[in-house]
């Protein structure tokens, strides 16, 4: 169990570094190094540049992030909850 609760916070992907690592500008403007989380390893969701992402980062060390949603393109990031497409009847 955590000490301290994540911090969840949108932005999008700058730069892809070596290693598995990215470079992501939040929407309030800072800059941190962020790396995949395990889901989207496992089910090899790719990101590049220009991606928005959705983050969580620990309260101890705001530098740093683990990326858990890539957005569709053209959606805003607080629209993932949204469906993605509707059944058809």
């Amino acid at each position: 169990m955590a000490k301290e609760e994540l911090i969840e916070m949108h932005g999008a992907v700058t730069e892809v570094l070596p290693d598995g690592r990215y470079r992501v500008t939040l929407d309030n403007g800072h800059n941190l190094i962020a790396y995949a989380g395990g889901k989207l390893k496992k089910n090899h969701i790719r990101i590049i540049a220009g991606d928005s992402v959705s983050l969580e980062m620990s309260p101890y060390d705001l530098s740093k992030g683990r990326i858990t949603f890539r957005h569709l393109p053209g959606r805003p990031a607080n629209a993932a909850s949204a469906p993605v497409h509707q059944r058809r009847q």
